[in-house]
C-alpha cells in the first residue's frame, strides 16, 4: 500500500468526512432544550399509539416553493389515551385534523403539535387522523447535510426539486411522528406537481391521473415499513430507463430516472447498481424490498438513502466528486462511491434502523465497512483491505462516535470511517471469513424490517462472535483513544500489555515477529512470552485499527 502524500490525503478525507457528517462539530457543543426532548423521546403522545399507515397526499407548486396536502396517519390503539402527538417544523402549518369526519382541537409546542380526539381510544383498535396542513417549508442550505427542500432548475430551465432530511426530520416538510423508533408497516405518497414534471418516490407506481388543472399526480406505493427521513420526493424533467436483476429472491425491477442531457452518461455509470447488489447479496444477504423495487433518481445534491429510491448526484464520475475516499490507494476510484454507499444503507438504515439517532453508528459504520466488501468482492480481499485501512486518514477521534440519548443528538462523524475501520478489526478476530459472512447475513435475518438498539447488535455479535465485546464496543463507540499495544523486548521474553483503553479492553491481536504471524491476547496488565529470540521485530498486522509503542523499560504499574 502507497502511503506517500499523507499530509494531502489526510487533508483531503477530512474534508470528505465532514461534508458526510455536516455540521457535527455544532451539534457536540450544543445545550438540550425542551424542543430537543419532544423531538429525541418517546413522549407519553407517542407511546400509547403504534403506526399502521400512512398516506401522505400532497401539491408541489415549483413556481411559488410551496407544499400543500394531508397526511392520513392510522395507527393502532396500544393504551387508551386521547392525546397524540403529530410533528411539522415551522415555516410549515397544519391546518385542520380531522377523524372520523370531526374536526378535532389541537395545541403547538414548537415543533409538537397535540391533537386532543373526541372519540374513545380502546385498546386494540385501529384508528385514522388526517392532517391537513401547508407552506413554504424550509429551504436546505447545504444538501443533505442540512434538512430541507432543494428547489432548483436544470439546464434546460425546468425545475428539479428534491427533498433531503436525515437528522433534521421528516416534520420539516410533512406532518408525521418524527421519531425513528415506530416505522408505519406500508405507505401511499400522492405527490401532485405541474404536468410536464415527473414525481418519484418511494415503493412502485400504482397509476398517474392527469388532472384538469395543469397538474399530474402520481401514486406510489411502499409495501414494507419505511422510516420518515426515507420517505422522497424526486421532482423533474426525468426521462426512464430500467432492466431486471436476477437475485436471491428472484427478479427485482430496476427503475433509473435521470435528466434529459444525462441520459447516456447515467446508463454507462448506474452499471454500478448490478455490481452493488450482486456484492452486497452476497455478503448481507437479499435485498430487502423486492416488493418495492430498486431506483437510482438524479437529483441537485450529492445523494441520499431514500428506502427504495436512492438519490443520486455524484456528477456521473466514480469516486466521491472525482476523487479516491481511501486516499491514494487508488480503489475508491473503481465505483460511483455515491452509488455503493448509498445503496448500502437499504441493508444498513432502512432493513435495520436505529431507533434514537444517538445510535446512527448502526447505520454509517456498517455502511461504510459496506464499501470495502464491495470492493473486496469485486477486486480482492487484499484490495479491500487497502480501501478500509485508506480511510483511516479520516478519523478524528475527538468525539465518541455514539451520541446523547433521547434528545435527537447525533454523535461524532467518526461513525464513517472509525466505524468501518471498528468493524474490519473485528472481522479480523473472528479470523474466519465464512463465519464473518455468515454474522452480517444473519444479522439483517435477524433484525430484517426491524428499529433497533446499539444494545441489541453489540449482543447479537457478541452471541456471534463468541466472545463478550463490551469492552471492545467501549473502546471504539464510546471513547476517543486508539488502543495502544505497548510491548518491550528483552533477550528472549516478549512483555505486552494494551494501554490507552477502557477497563477490561481485551481485544486479541495479531503481530508478526521477524514475520512470523502471532496471535496474542493483550490485557491492560502485563503479560509475557518467552523463547523470542533476542533481536526479533515486532510489527502489528495492519488491519487491526490499533497503535504499537516498544518501550525499553516498563514500570511495574
Amino acid at each position: 500500500m502507497n502511503y506517500t502524500s499523507l499530509s494531502v490525503r489526510t487533508c483531503f478525507l477530512s474534508v470528505i468526512f465532514l461534508l458526510l457528517w455536516g455540521t457535527a462539530a455544532q451539534a457536540q457543543t450544543k445545550t438540550f432544550t425542551r424542543q430537543d426532548t419532544l423531538r429525541g423521546s418517546i413522549t407519553p403522545e407517542r407511546a400509547w399509539w403504534d403506526l399502521a399507515y400512512y398516506h401522505l397526499n400532497v401539491k408541489v407548486n415549483p413556481a411559488d416553493s410551496t407544499i400543500k396536502g394531508m397526511n392520513a396517519i392510522t395507527y393502532k390503539v396500544l393504551t387508551p389515551s386521547q392525546r397524540l402527538q403529530v410533528d411539522l417544523q415551522p415555516p410549515m402549518q397544519i391546518e385542520k385534523v380531522t377523524q372520523n369526519g370531526k374536526e378535532l382541537t389541537f395545541t403547538r409546542d414548537g415543533n409538537a403539535w397535540f391533537v386532543q380526539l373526541d372519540r374513545k381510544q380502546t385498546k386494540g383498535a385501529v384508528n385514522t387522523v388526517e392532517v391537513y396542513y401547508g407552506g413554504k417549508p424550509v429551504v436546505s442550505k447545504n444538501p443533505p447535510w442540512s434538512g430541507g427542500i432543494t428547489w432548483k432548475k436544470d439546464a434546460n430551465g425546468q425545475p428539479f426539486v428534491a427533498n433531503s432530511n436525515q437528522g433534521d426530520g421528516a416534520s420539516l416538510w410533512w406532518p408525521c411522528k418524527d421519531h425513528m423508533y415506530d416505522e408505519p408497516d406500508s405507505m401511499q405518497i400522492s405527490v401532485t406537481v405541474p404536468e410536464n414534471l415527473m414525481d418519484i418516490s418511494n415503493g412502485k407506481l400504482r397509476g398517474v391521473k392527469q388532472n384538469n388543472d395543469g397538474t399530474k399526480t402520481f401514486h406510489w406505493f411502499v409495501a414494507n415499513p419505511i422510516n420518515n427521513y426515507g420517505v422522497n420526493l424526486s421532482i423533474g424533467d426525468y426521462v426512464h430507463f430500467s432492466e431486471k436483476y436476477k437475485g436471491e429472491k428472484g427478479l427485482l425491477d430496476l427503475d433509473y430516472y435521470v435528466l434529459k442531457e444525462n441520459l447516456e452518461k447515467a446508463k454507462v455509470q448506474f452499471k454500478d447498481a448490478p455490481r452493488m447488489l450482486k456484492a452486497f447479496e452476497h455478503w448481507f444477504g437479499p435485498y430487502p424490498f423486492y416488493e418495492d423495487g430498486f431506483k437510482l433518481i438524479e437529483v441537485p445534491y450529492t445523494g441520499m438513502e431514500h428506502q427504495s429510491a436512492v438519490t443520486y448526484g455524484n456528477g456521473y464520475k466514480n469516486g466521491y466528486r472525482g476523487k479516491d475516499p481511501s486516499g491514494s490507494t487508488g480503489w475508491g476510484m473503481k465505483f460511483d462511491f455515491i452509488i455503493i454507499h448509498e445503496s448500502g444503507h437499504e441493508w444498513f438504515a432502512n432493513n435495520i434502523t436505529y431507533k434514537d439517532i444517538a445510535d446512527m453508528w448502526i447505520h454509517e459504520s456498517f455502511t461504510n465497512y459496506s464499501e470495502n466488501l464491495f470492493v473486496e468482492y469485486h477486486y480482492g480481499k487484499k484490495a479491500g483491505s487497502e480501501y478500509v485501512i485508506g480511510t483511516r486518514a479520516g478519523i478524528g477521534n475527538k468525539q465518541p462516535i455514539i451520541g446523547e440519548y433521547n434528545v435527537n443528538h447525533k454523535g461524532s462523524g467518526d461513525m464513517y470511517p472509525k466505524g468501518g475501520n471498528m468493524l474490519h478489526t473485528l472481522r479480523q478476530v473472528v479470523n474466519n471469513d465464512k463465519k464473518w459472512r455468515d454474522i452480517l447475513r444473519g444479522l439483517n435475518k435477524t433484525f430484517y424490517h426491524q428499529t433497533v438498539t446499539t444494545q441489541q447488535i453489540e449482543n447479537y455479535l457478541s452471541k456471534q462472535v463468541g466472545r463478550d465485546l463490551t469492552p471492545f464496543f467501549n473502546q471504539y463507540l464510546r471513547d476517543i483513544r486508539i488502543p495502544k499495544l505497548e510491548y518491550q523486548l528483552a533477550g528472549n521474553t516478549l512483555k505486552y500489555r494494551w494501554s490507552n483503553t477502557v477497563d477490561g479492553f481485551n481485544l486479541p491481536v495479531k503481530v508478526y515477529l521477524n514475520g512470523k504471524e502471532k496471535w496474542l491476547e493483550p490485557v491492560t496488565a502485563w503479560k509475557e512470552v518467552s523463547g523470542v529470540k533476542p533481536g526479533t521485530e515486532l510489527t502489528l498486522d495492519p488491519n487491526f485499527y490499533v497503535e504499537s509503542s516498544r518501550k525499553e523499560s516498563i514500570s511495574s504499574r
